[in-house]
């Protein structure tokens, strides 16, 4: 089996405490079948720390881009552009809209959105999208700057079938992390059912969003396979052929060749 942890935060990890290094990490995601994973930048500063963690490491590749709670106005374009040139960078983000926290730099939140997706057509690279409270707002930047050219995918996705839907016409794909475990949130099952399994990715956003039983403790691509089996188990199919599903989803997203990530395992 051959799990991808399609969006994680490994330089935010706790290793004095819960991991030795990185490769630890890695290791006790490959004993539950995670064998790759998309380590995520939310600022440029984050985005080098990212790559002199993971260094050369074939099962871990990069995104590079300015979240929008990171001051995103602080940024020049021809910096995260140069950044995200990076042969070892497969995606613009994590970019996108939050006015659950911030809605005062509203305007710079969307100069940076739009920017974003701009440098991501340039360099045909598709875009990891943030959302939160910004529904409206997030799907018409995407429209207007024809955002289904480098095409992309909305992370930990938590909104309703509506939204989805709005997101698949635009040939985006949907991400979901461990918050559909969670028992609050028990709508997201109906929107499990409903995204086609050809659209759906796996992610952790880990260290964040532990899934239940692991809520409380720190997150860690580990937990992807459990991620998995439950939305399987919303699907009605086995945890393998969701796991073959979303890997080719995530190969053909972010354009590796699934030649590369079979030599892998």
């Amino acid at each position: 089996m051959f799990i991808i942890d399609s969006h994680c935060h490994l330089n935010l990890l706790n290793y004095k405490k819960n991991h030795r290094n990185i490769d630890d990490v890695i290791k006790k995601a490959f004993e539950r079948d995670i064998k790759f994973m998309l380590a995520v930048s939310t600022d440029l500063s984050d985005f080098y720390n990212l790559k002199k963690l993971v260094g050369q490491r074939k099962n871990i590749s990069l995104s590079c881009g300015v979240h929008p709670l990171n001051k995103p106005e602080l940024y020049k374009v021809d910096d995260i552009s140069s950044a995200a040139s990076d042969p070892k960078v497969i995606a613009l983000g994590e970019t996108g809209l939050d006015y659950h926290y911030k809605k005062y730099n509203k305007i710079h939140q969307q100069t940076s959105f739009r920017n974003h997706i701009r440098i991501g057509i340039s360099l045909n690279k598709p875009l990891i999208v943030h959302m939160r409270d910004a529904v409206v707002d997030t799907l018409s930047i995407l429209k207007e700057e024809k955002s289904e050219i480098c095409g992309g995918v909305l992370h930990c996705f938590s909104e309703n079938e509506i939204t989805a839907s709005k997101l698949l016409d635009l040939g985006f794909y949907i991400s979901f992390s461990g918050i559909v475990t969670f028992n609050k949130i028990k709508n997201l099952d109906n929107v499990i059912r409903y995204v086609p399994i050809d659209r759906i990715l796996v992610e952790t956003d880990s260290p964040y969003l532990s899934p239940v039983p692991y809520r409380g403790q720190e997150n860690q691509p580990a937990y992807t396979r459990v991620i998995a089996e439950y939305i399987a188990m919303l699907k009605n199919i086995d945890v393998g052929i969701l796991s073959e599903e979303t890997t080719n989803n995530f190969s053909k997203l972010f354009r590796i060749p699934i030649s590369y990530l079979s030599n892998l395992s």
